[in-house]
């Protein structure tokens, strides 16, 4: 599969979705790299994915194909030392202060050490949107970056997360003021990145509660849904238009632009 640049993603996705025809994308933070490919030529020797049950993943012959692993199953986390996360977080810290972001989604990495391959990764995860490419990586995650349905766009950012199982959780989440910040600042961020392709742009659902399965146990998801109307004949623009919205306000922060300048020094 070929990868193609952000200015030949963005004609290739508009000519085909002004011809009606599906295509998978897969696009790096950067924007540098784009692979856009009709469904029926993703080989899935290459490129795997479940987005919600759309899928080019024989389920049964990956669960068959799994063995004995799934008795002993090694995974190994080895996290970021305190020390070194607290350079990156003061650098956050000051910028916060300074009033350059008012929200900024800081991440580290975190190698693992595990018996399993990708693709078994892959197959074990039980998460509504996922992805596996050779030998390069594997995603997956419970939240969708936007949907398109009878000409209105919809997004649902996720920001406040508690432990399921903790005593009056749902109270505890709903009720701590610094949750309902990061929430209301990252609908705000969204809001105002539908309203640069769509018109009507609204708040449809104001912080729900969700309630999502991961190895560790149940977790609390505070979740919002926003909706705009598109143009008639959006599908000839659909290149533009994901591009205008990447990357994904709830993995960046707010203001987007000065926010991802933050990231960019902040992480290691």
């Amino acid at each position: 599969m070929r990868c193609y640049n952000r200015i030949e993603a963005v004609c290739r996705m508009n000519r085909l979705g002004a011809e009606r025809r599906p295509f998978l994308f897969v696009v790096d933070y950067k924007q540098e790299q784009v692979i856009v490919e009709e469904p029926g030529q993703v080989d899935p020797e290459e490129l795997l994915y479940d987005l919600d049950g759309v899928t080019n993943a024989d389920v049964a012959r990956l669960a068959n194909g799994r063995g004995d692993r799934a008795s002993a199953i090694r995974w190994e986390t080895f996290p970021i030392a305190q020390a070194d996360y607290a350079g990156s977080f003061h650098k956050v810290v000051r910028h916060i202060r300074a009033g350059n972001s008012y929200l900024t989604n800081l991440t580290c990495a975190t190698p693992v050490r595990t018996n399993l391959s990708l693709k078994e990764v892959f197959a074990r995860s039980e998460a509504r949107y996922k992805l596996w490419m050779k030998d390069r990586f594997v995603v997956f995650s419970p939240e969708i970056f936007v949907k398109i349905r009878e000409g209105l766009i919809y997004s649902y950012p996720m920001k406040g997360t508690i432990d399921a199982t903790l005593p009056d959780a749902r109270r505890r989440i709903w009720d701590d003021p610094k949750e309902a910040a990061e929430h209301a600042t990252i609908v705000d961020l969204i809001r105002n990145d539908l309203s640069r392709v769509a018109s009507e742009v609204t708040v449809t659902r104001y912080r729900y509660i969700d309630e999502l399965t991961t190895h560790k146990g149940a977790l609390l998801q505070v979740s919002s849904e926003i909706r705009g109307r598109l143009a008639g004949n959006w599908q000839a623009e659909v290149g533009d238009l994901l591009f205008c919205l990447l990357p994904a306000g709830s993995i960046t922060g707010a203001p987007k632009k000065k926010t991802m300048e933050i990231i960019a020094e902040a992480e290691t």
